[in-house]
């Protein structure tokens, strides 16, 4: 026969009151917190797909964030760009009214000085700045000026020193954001590819047919490596550089039977040998010694291409000199050339935008539709935990009232 202890009744009711207090500071808790699960003991699948929602949030917003960032770098770079190709349509125009032959030397020389004076301002485009100060046609060296220009006196010029030469200092860099789930794209340009008007070319001028890579080596032409084994010869070589992917073709220069590099769309080469490798020294691409592109050209190479600036250069000279051949004729070819480039470059930048906004309207879509998931794992019913805590509130006191009357205390227990 089970003994029951006098003291028994009172345990038990002291053990349930205070479940049912826990049970009622539970429930106020998720009510001041409208969710559900406050522990995950609570709802252990529910929790786990809370947090993957939670998380794709995060992600969505910051995928928000950059593109919003990135489109208004990149509207800054359309702006510059289309600033660019205004000044080249009136170069263009000034050209074309040049070329007519019905202008004196001294007439030219004033289409040369406003020729010059759009020259300033181009290279003061090239050299923009965005909004944090960083360059935006310098790639990574974003801290650098990316144009270097050098002065001197011109035959038939104004009188003083005008711009002679533009040199790139910066890299092919092309800052990558994050836009989706492993999506990137850039949103900058290098300037070498901006501001280039024609296909470069490198004509090496050293005899390659009977060379042989000494070690295995590597070579990086426009950022993209090439691995070279022991043994290969030229052929090799210039195919393994054809289908390496880089945007650049190479052959062998039928007449002196040396290296030609030649850029696939208007940009400046980009060649480094890698570690202790010596390929383009040896074949006569790069000078020994040279840390870095794009500066690093064998003296001996010939180098054909160039920049939009030496277009407008070239025909600025022409002007002052009143050349009608180069006025008419390679002036105007270099500056359409400049113009289709630069045009190309905008068409990129357009491309890019397009597509920025796309994926900006599909993360517009995601985002509620998580946030509904989310809800469905997590969101208290309001309702039902106010009926639920009052249920709780009115067994709390008839529990109390019926111990009260139940459990009388006697002199005994005073005296115990």
């Amino acid at each position: 026969m089970k003994r029951i202890s006098t003291n028994m009744p009172n345990l038990d009711m002291s053990y349930h009151m205070r479940l049912r207090e826990w049970k009622m500071n539970e429930l106020q808790n998720k009510m001041a917190s409208q969710t559900r699960i406050k522990n995950l003991r609570d709802d252990p699948i529910a929790a786990g797909h809370a947090v993957r929602f939670q998380s794709k949030l995060v992600r969505l917003e910051r995928f928000s964030q950059n593109i919003s960032a990135i489109r208004g770098e990149m509207a800054l770079v359309e702006g510059n760009l289309r600033s660019g190709l205004d000044i080249l349509q009136r170069v263009r125009e000034l050209s074309v009214q040049g070329a007519n032959g019905i202008y004196d030397q001294s007439q030219m020389a004033f289409m040369g000085q406003e020729v010059d004076q759009l020259l300033t301002e181009l290279i003061g485009l090239a050299n923009a700045r965005a909004g944090n100060g960083d360059f935006l046609f310098s790639g990574f060296r974003s801290k650098i000026e990316p144009f270097r220009i050098y002065t001197s006196r011109v035959e038939d010029g104004p009188g003083g020193e005008v711009i002679s030469q533009v040199e790139y200092v910066g890299d092919i860099g092309v800052n990558q954001a994050e836009i989706s789930e492993n999506a990137e794209i850039g949103y900058r340009l290098p300037g070498n590819h901006a501001f280039w008007a024609e296909r470069q070319q490198i004509y090496s001028a050293v005899d390659a047919s009977a060379y042989r890579v000494q070690q295995n080596s590597g070579i990086r032409l426009d950022g993209v490596e090439i691995e070279l084994k022991e043994g290969d010869n030229v052929h090799a070589i210039i195919s393994k550089i054809n289908e390496s992917g880089a945007p650049l073709k190479a052959k062998l220069d039928p007449v002196k039977a040396s290296l030609v590099l030649e850029s696939t769309f208007a940009h400046q080469i980009w060649p480094e040998d890698v570690g202790e490798g010596t390929v383009l020294q040896d074949l006569g691409i790069v000078s020994p010694g040279t840390s870095s592109p794009p500066l690093n050209t064998a003296d001996t190479a010939s180098v054909f291409g160039g920049s939009v600036f030496d277009m407008i250069i070239h025909l600025r000279n022409g002007l002052y000199q009143g050349d009608l051949k180069v006025i008419g004729g390679s002036g105007l070819r270099g500056v359409d050339n400049a113009i289709e480039s630069l045009t190309a470059r905008l068409a990129e930048i357009g491309s890019r935008d397009a597509r920025l906004e796309h994926t900006s309207q599909r993360l517009d879509y995601e985002e509620p539709e998580y946030t509904r998931l989310l809800s469905t794992e997590t969101d208290l019913d309001l309702a039902e935990a106010v009926t639920n805590l009052k249920m709780l509130e009115y067994t709390h006191k008839a529990a109390l009232a019926t111990a009260a009357r139940v459990i009388q205390p006697t002199l005994l227990d005073f005296l115990r």
